[in-house]
């Protein structure tokens, strides 16, 4: 079982498009970073690469599932006479 520094929400951390990385200032000085693509598989750890220390992300693992879209099925419409 990992010891977690902290639990952050996704949304408190920041993005970069260019990597597809979330990022989140650690003690250290440096950042934690999470990947899009680890989240899509349900990671919630993110690690700093400077030091020891691990923070839980907190998010929807549906927010991040690529590929899988709802389809949307429209109704006929009665024709009222």
């Amino acid at each position: 079982m990992a010891v977690y520094h902290d639990e952050i929400e996704i949304e408190d951390m920041e993005y970069d498009d260019e990597t597809e990385t979330y990022h989140y200032p650690c003690p250290c000085g440096d950042r934690f970073e999470i990947t899009k693509v680890e989240l899509e598989s349900g990671e919630d750890v993110a690690r700093c690469p400077s030091c020891s220390l691990l923070i839980k992300v907190i998010y929807d693992q549906d927010d991040f599932m690529e590929g899988e879209q709802v389809a949307v099925v429209k109704k006929p419409e009665l024709a009222l006479a």
